[in-house]
């Protein structure tokens, strides 16, 4: 028994160290390729423990930035995690703070416990099966700037659905306690009507993607969308509700087509504060107000405006009319 014992943890023994070592050399190869790419992708240190039963993978001063994009990410630490016999499943740790760049800003982002489950195929392009994100007290700030905007709390979901043709995955995001900028308040809300948080943001849907979300979605371009079926997106903001749902394609160029329905609960209270924000001439706000009322008055509820819009040809119509150009759709 004794021997059989010895036996059974030396090889456990070889079995992680082969294991950490092939993990810390893929990872070494990883960033060698990314750099021979023309990224920024640089590390101070990087080691992998946890033995016997974990692969735990962490890095300081990382720093990536891909040129094709112009997005880059910076982090003092980050560590991914992983059982030693399960190690399809990953625990990525984010770190208090971190620098999120875009071709437009750079912005200071920090959370109290941000983290990630992701469950991948054992294959070696890392496809992705399912994902949930979770932080607490999350605040984004412009570099240079004090104003921030904060959640509360954000959890994002992901999982594989079954499909045909193109993969497609479900995702569901919540955000409570959401606190725009002071800057935004004030603009959305010049006269405080409002309260300072909105309550929550809600989203569910099934989008479908023009190639899996795996280790190429990082190395090469991200997937992009090809159909949403966007079963609900809810915000509730006080006394004010909007909730919208739907189905569009969306073709190579980005643009959308479909039909979603918007719906709003004590809609004049929103159409007002757009009329204080600026944001609609008077003249166009008094005949919105005439149409609209219209409208709520044919759904037999004249505090809920159910409005169904058209997306085509790259513009945005509410019956015949154009209302102005629909959104592009395109991941970055």
């Amino acid at each position: 028994m004794f021997t059989a014992l010895v036996v059974l943890a030396l090889g456990w023994s070889i079995y992680w160290a082969i294991g950490s070592g092939a993990g810390q050399k893929g990872l070494e190869t990883w960033f060698e390729a990314r750099e021979a790419e023309g990224w920024v992708a640089e590390y101070s240190e990087m080691s992998v423990e946890g033995f016997p039963n974990r692969f735990d993978a962490k890095f300081e001063d990382l720093a990536l930035a891909d040129p094709d994009t112009g997005l880059a990410w910076e982090a003092p630490h980050f560590e991914i995690l992983a059982l030693s016999y399960q190690p399809n499943h990953l625990i990525a740790v984010w770190p208090d703070s971190q620098r999120i760049a875009t071709p437009l800003a750079k912005y200071d982002v920090t959370s109290d416990d941000m983290r990630a489950s992701l469950r991948v195929a054992p294959q070696s392009d890392l496809a992705l099966n399912e994902l949930t994100l979770t932080a607490k007290t999350l605040t984004v700030a412009e570099l240079g700037q004090t104003e921030t905007a904060r959640l509360d709390s954000l959890t994002l979901a992901a999982e594989k659905a079954p499909s045909g043709d193109l993969p497609r995955y479900r995702l569901g995001v919540q955000a409570d306690g959401f606190t725009p900028s002071d800057a935004w308040q004030k603009h959305l809300d010049p006269n405080g009507r409002l309260p300072e948080k909105l309550d929550q943001m809600r989203i569910d849907m099934t989008v479908e993607f023009d190639k899996p979300w795996n280790i190429s979605a990082i190395e090469e371009a991200r997937p992009q969308p090809r159909m949403i079926d966007l079963k609900s997106a809810e915000a509730q903001w006080g006394q004010l509700a909007l909730a919208m749902a739907g189905k569009v394609t969306v073709d190579d160029q980005g643009q959308p087509e479909g039909d979603i329905t918007i719906k709003a609960r004590n809609w004049r209270d929103i159409l007002q504060l757009a009329r204080e924000a600026e944001a609609l001439p008077p003249s166009l706000a008094d005949t919105a107000e005439s149409a609209l009322s219209l409208l709520a008055q044919m759904s037999g509820n004249p505090t809920t405006l159910d409005i169904p819009l058209t997306l085509r040809g790259g513009r945005v119509w509410l019956g015949p009319a154009p209302l102005g150009p629909a959104p592009v759709l395109r991941l970055r």
